[in-house]
């Protein structure tokens, strides 16, 4: 048995909802509410018979007008590459040695340089280009396999310790911690520490002088001071990729580093590579 009645004072029948002694009544809704909501439930329906709306198994119906979004970007793309077509064939042939700025060459592959790193590059070396633990500093003049602008657009076109690119930069440090005892780590350590620090134990630095004569100076140096054919860094600046803490060097030399670098000439146009060369180059690092 149904709990409504009607409302004394207005003669209109209750929902049955009371709070707090007020009760609902059962009003309808105003028509111009009603007609307002079966309108959009029309527009609803044939919003998504003429655009795209319904999601399928691989992909969604193309409504009856055929409009697309990426469509629209690409067409907007493709008009903006166009009207700059010729400066990217210029940039394509250029000596990225000797960039003409009176063409506004240089302008031109620093500003799209900039929005391709920017887009591509700033998820590992920041924003900024001061990287990470483990991503490079691309402000400073400390580079692994050269700073000069055709050795940046090298590294940017092949990438690092890749295999997808058989010309990829490529160099690989042994894990000492399957080669060599505990004791003499410590003491290699503790002689790389002593070769930008004064705070070292000079006993212990001096013994891992010889474990690093004997199985480090082939690749970074007999003065430490690095290989940049082969990617060994230099020891002796204080600058480190991954720490240069006596635990993060310990950890490194134990276990080896191997960070790589994609090959972005297989995912950038050869214009895109040689700008965003130009730009890295530009932060004032470069050499």
């Amino acid at each position: 048995m149904s709990d409504r009645k009607i409302d004394d004072t207005t003669g209109v029948e209750t929902t049955g909802h009371s709070w707090d002694g007020i009760e609902e009544l059962n009003n309808p809704l105003p028509r111009w509410w009603l007609w307002t909501l079966y309108a959009t439930i029309i527009w609803g329906v044939g919003y998504t018979i003429a655009y795209p709306a319904w999601p399928m198994i691989s992909g969604a119906t193309s409504g009856l007008l055929g409009y697309s979004t990426r469509a629209e970007v690409a067409a907007d793309i493709a008009a903006h590459e166009a009207k700059n077509s010729e400066l990217a064939a210029a940039l394509e042939a250029a000596d990225l040695t000797a960039l003409d700025d009176a063409e506004g060459l240089r302008r031109y592959a620093t500003a799209r340089g900039g929005s391709v790193f920017r887009a591509q590059c700033s998820q590992c070396h920041g924003a900024g280009a001061a990287g990470a633990k483990g991503y490079p500093n691309l402000l400073d003049d400390d580079w692994l396999w050269g700073g000069d602008i055709e050795n940046i657009a090298t590294t940017v076109n092949h990438g690092i310790r890749n295999e997808t690119d058989p010309d990829a930069r490529y160099s690989q440090m042994p894990a000492f911690g399957d080669i060599l005892p505990k004791a003499e780590i410590a003491a290699v350590v503790e002689h790389v520490v002593s070769l930008s620090s004064d705070d070292y134990d000079r006993a212990l630095a001096e013994s891992g002088s010889t474990v690093f004569a004997d199985n480090c100076a082939a690749c970074h140096g007999d003065g430490a001071e690095g290989n940049r054919e082969m990617g060994a860094p230099d020891l002796t600046d204080a600058i480190w990729l991954y720490g240069g803490d006596r635990d993060t060097l310990t950890a490194t030399v134990r276990d080896a580093r191997f960070g790589v670098m994609p090959a972005w000439g297989q995912r950038l146009s050869d214009a895109d590579v040689r700008a965003v060369s130009v730009y890295v180059h530009s932060l004032g690092g470069g050499e």
